[in-house]
């Protein structure tokens, strides 16, 4: 019973490395597209103007993704993508912010 065991053991940690694996390997779909939603919200209320920093930020981390995505190195291309939308995030909120601010607009 003990033999079996660890069999068992044994073939669980097959499943989540290949399983893992799997899943690292994995095309960045999702990510990808949220990403590129989220600079979309931070165009739509003028980020590049509003909050220079943290577009710049989004688009580089954006341009990175692709690249990586071209070259199939869907691990680096998902990271990336995330950092661009964390950036887009922070522009638009920041941009939305001092538009209200400033008056020109409500946050």
């Amino acid at each position: 019973m003990g033999h079996s065991i660890s069999v068992r053991a044994i073939l669980l940690v097959i499943v989540l490395i290949f399983g893992g694996w799997r899943c690292a390997s994995a095309p960045p779909i999702n990510e990808y597209t949220i990403a590129r939603t989220a600079l979309q919200a931070a165009q739509d209320v003028e980020a590049a103007r509003y909050a220079s920093g943290f577009w710049h930020k989004a688009e580089e981390f954006y341009r990175k993704g692709q690249d990586a995505y071209k070259d199939n190195d869907f691990a680096a291309a998902r990271e990336y993508f995330e950092r661009a939308r964390e950036f887009a995030e922070k522009a638009e909120n920041s941009a939305r912010l001092r538009k209200f601010q400033s008056g020109e607009g409500f946050p």
